[in-house]
């Protein structure tokens, strides 16, 4: 039965996915930003991971890319995340947690978010239209359950590896989609 809900739940953001697709991708091939910030709940798991991937995604392109979160600075990744995301070629062991701050809010061109609601508690506290802040789920390549990337925190290594090969499709699509002329 939870199974049968989540579906019923998620439908809207099936359904949308292709609309939302091309209107985030076109978004972002408009606005050509100097530097993207991407923000999670922590900054311990996905920004981190995802900042990383669209930056390899958007190597010589000039354009910068950060990662912060709403809570906890100065936090390390969980071992799996560390693990998990050597396996896909990125190196968090260095990484420690990000408070989002206005000045990084303002200095970014971009904001990628985890899920909608990440997206409007940016625009609603620091200022920003929503044009100026995109889901990243929104740039999945492949058709979708839901367009929040799920937070692998306290999960087993399946889930980071699952979450983190979503957020490398996304985050190359993104980059894709930045890079178009």
């Amino acid at each position: 039965m939870p199974d049968l809900l989540t579906r019923i739940q998620h439908a809207p953001d099936r359904w949308w996915h292709p609309v939302r697709r091309r209107a985030a991708r076109a978004l972002v091939a408009e606005r050509r930003p100097g530097s993207v910030l991407v923000v999670c709940h922590g900054n311990i798991c996905r920004s981190p991971f995802a900042a990383a991937a669209l930056s390899r995604a958007l190597t010589g392109t000039g354009i910068a890319v950060a990662s912060a979160g709403f809570v906890g600075p100065g936090r390390r990744p969980p071992a799996d995340a560390i693990a998990v995301a050597a396996r896909h070629g990125v190196d968090l062991s260095a990484h420690r947690s990000r408070l989002l701050d206005p000045a990084a809010v303002r200095g970014a061109g971009l904001v990628v978010v985890m899920d909608a609601d990440q997206r409007w508690a940016i625009c609603g506290r620091f200022g920003l239209a929503p044009r100026d802040v995109v889901v990243l789920g929104d740039f999945d390549p492949a058709p979708i359950e839901t367009r929040t990337m799920r937070d692998p925190l306290n999960a087993p290594p399946a889930v980071f590896e699952a979450v983190y090969a979503r957020i490398d499709a996304c985050a190359g699509s993104l980059g894709e989609a930045l890079r178009q002329p």
